[in-house]
């Protein structure tokens, strides 16, 4: 369920805050191997399902940045944020991946609003973000993100 924002000052009052968790998506082999065809990054792990069976994953496995460029359409399920004028990428400050995705596993976002400080023109947000593997012990991503939004 998504938090909806009017403004920046709304947005500011939600720091600290929860964001709670996506929806599961599924991560395909489809998906894996457009991945590697934009990135031509074609490692047999990835998009070789007969040879990644006989693997150390027993499965052919999503690239990192993969599931790590689905935080965004992730994270637009957690927040929605109206009357701005431009939404954009800052960056990250950390990453890291507990756990390779297997294909045709499920993943999710669970995110917290961790700080929105005020920048020349709008605000910055920092997010705490998991990508979360349906039923697996480790997340397939940790992460903190760094957006702004212009008024």
């Amino acid at each position: 369920m998504s938090i909806t924002v009017n403004g920046l000052d709304e947005l500011k009052k939600l720091a600290g805050s929860d964001l709670g968790a996506s929806e599961w998506t599924e991560v395909t082999q489809e998906r894996v191997d457009t991945f590697a065809d934009a990135t031509g990054d074609h490692q047999w792990i990835h998009v070789d399902p007969e040879r990644a069976a006989a693997g150390p994953f027993g499965a052919p496995i999503a690239h990192g940045y993969l599931t790590l460029s689905l935080f965004i359409p992730l994270f637009t399920e957690l927040l929605d944020v109206q009357g701005v004028t431009t939404k954009v990428n800052y960056g990250l400050n950390k990453v890291r991946f507990p756990s390779p995705v297997k294909v045709g596993s499920r993943i999710r976002l669970v995110g917290r609003l961790a700080e929105v400080e005020e920048v020349p023109g709008g605000v910055q947000i920092t997010v705490d973000g998991t990508i979360e593997i349906e039923g697996a012990a480790k997340p397939a991503a940790v992460l903190q993100s760094l957006s702004r939004f212009y008024a």
